[in-house]
Formats: structure tokens, C-alpha cells, sequence
């Protein structure tokens, strides 16, 4: 989970003549808003936090009409046209993504704290925490911090394996953004096709786990990794 300096890198790539397109899946407008920080085009997989029940699958663009246009024609041409009951569910978890997006960054900010503090966990991935690399360039350009953490535990495959089964409170899966807590081990579900040597690449270890924090209550969600991290 790293951050770009958006400003800097606009400001970079409008120095040579290149648009700057960002995705602000894990964001949301709610916490960032690239185009006002210099992006030209803001994407977003609307299947995550926009529609936010996991039970969606769209996608949006954004800026300013002279670049919407051509994207528009290019569509025109391949398709793709999201279908109307899919566009009611979107339009109505729009209605509480800023009531969301709010637990899921408290959420996310106090798990972050808690896997930080234990013992068991080695390493923990959040913009919203002080150790991470881009804390500063992430208070700086966002709101919130986002409801998804990364982190390492102590060990390899198999621990991390063993605490992902050992959780009761999410799912497992490789989405983010509903309102239901997600965990994965990217290693064996989200990275399963790439070998070692590129996942190493990537920075995917054997012993991270994702965990896309949803709106259930903290201390449920805190006392379930706790018991989780006692197994190990």
C-alpha cells in the first residue's frame, strides 16, 4: 500500500506533454480527490467502496469533457455498457458511501494500530500509520486513509495461512470496499499466477495478508484477530 505525490507527478508528467490518470479505487472521492490535486482522468472500480455490497460489477471515469469524449467514442465502439438494475444499486450505495468510507477508515486506522502493536505481526502496510514511507504525502493529499491494510505476520506461508483460517469475523476473498470485512493471502489468491521472482518484485510475501476492512463494530472486529493471532 504505497502513495504517489499526485501534484509532483502531474506536475512531472504536464512538463512532457502527458495526461495524468489516476486510480482512486481505494481512496474514493470521499478521501481524495485526484483532479483537484492536478490529475487530468480519475478511475475507479465502482464494483468496490462507489457501490460498496459486494454485489456489483461497474466502473467509472472522470475529468474534463474534452478527454471523457474520446473515451466515450472507444466505448461507443467495444461495448460494455453496464445494465439498469446494476446502475439502481450503484446509485444506491452511492447514497452511504461517505457514512462507509468513514467507519472503514476508523476501522482500518485502529486495526492498523493494534497488528502494529503485537507481537506475532512483523510488519504492518497503512498510509494512515506514522512508519509508513508515505504518511506524509498521504496527510498531505487525502482526507482519510482508506479502509484497507497489509501487513506481514511473523513466519511464512503456512502462519499466514493458518491465521486467515482462523478468523471467523470476514470473508475470504480478494475484493475491498463493501460493507463486509474481506482477508486474503495474496500470495495464494490474488498473486497465485505469478512466480516467486515476481512477486518478490511487487513486494508480495509469502506471509501478507490483505484485510479490507468493512462497517462491522471495531471491538468485534479487533477481539476476532486477537483470538485468531493466539493460535499461531
Amino acid at each position: 500500500l504505497r502513495c504517489i505525490d499526485v501534484p509532483r507527478v502531474s506536475e512531472l508528467c504536464h512538463e512532457h506533454g502527458a495526461l495524468v490518470c489516476i486510480d482512486s479505487t481505494f481512496s474514493t472521492p470521499c478521501n481524495m480527490r485526484p483532479i483537484t490535486l492536478g490529475a487530468d482522468l480519475v478511475i475507479h472500480s465502482a464494483t468496490k467502496y462507489l457501490a460498496g455490497h459486494n454485489d456489483v460489477l461497474a466502473g467509472c471515469i472522470a475529468g474534463k469533457t474534452e478527454h471523457i469524449e474520446k473515451v466515450r467514442q472507444f466505448h461507443n465502439v467495444l461495448g460494455g455498457v453496464i445494465d439498469p438494475h446494476a446502475s439502481y444499486m450503484l446509485i444506491r450505495g452511492m447514497k452511504t458511501l461517505g457514512v462507509r468510507v468513514a467507519r472503514q477508515n476508523d476501522n482500518a486506522l485502529r486495526i492498523a494500530r493494534f497488528l502494529e502493536a503485537h507481537p506475532k505481526i512483523e510488519k504492518v502496510h497503512y498510509p494512515g500509520l506514522e512508519s509508513h514511507p508515505e504518511h506524509e504525502i498521504a496527510k498531505r493529499q487525502m482526507d482519510g486513509f482508506g479502509g484497507v491494510v497489509s501487513f506481514e505476520v511473523k513466519g511464512g506461508l503456512w502462519d499466514a495461512a493458518k491465521l486467515i483460517d482462523s478468523v471467523r469475523l470476514p470473508y475470504i476473498a480478494p475484493s475491498l470496499g463493501g460493507v463486509d470485512s474481506l482477508i486474503e493471502q495474496p500470495t495464494v489468491v490474488s498473486y497465485w499466477d505469478q512466480g516467486p521472482e515476481k512477486r518478490a518484485e511487487l513486494g508480495i510475501k509469502d506471509n501478507l495478508i490483505r484485510f479490507a476492512l468493512g462497517i462491522e463494530e471495531y471491538e468485534d472486529i479487533e477481539a476476532d484477530m486477537a483470538q485468531a493471532l493466539d493460535l499461531l
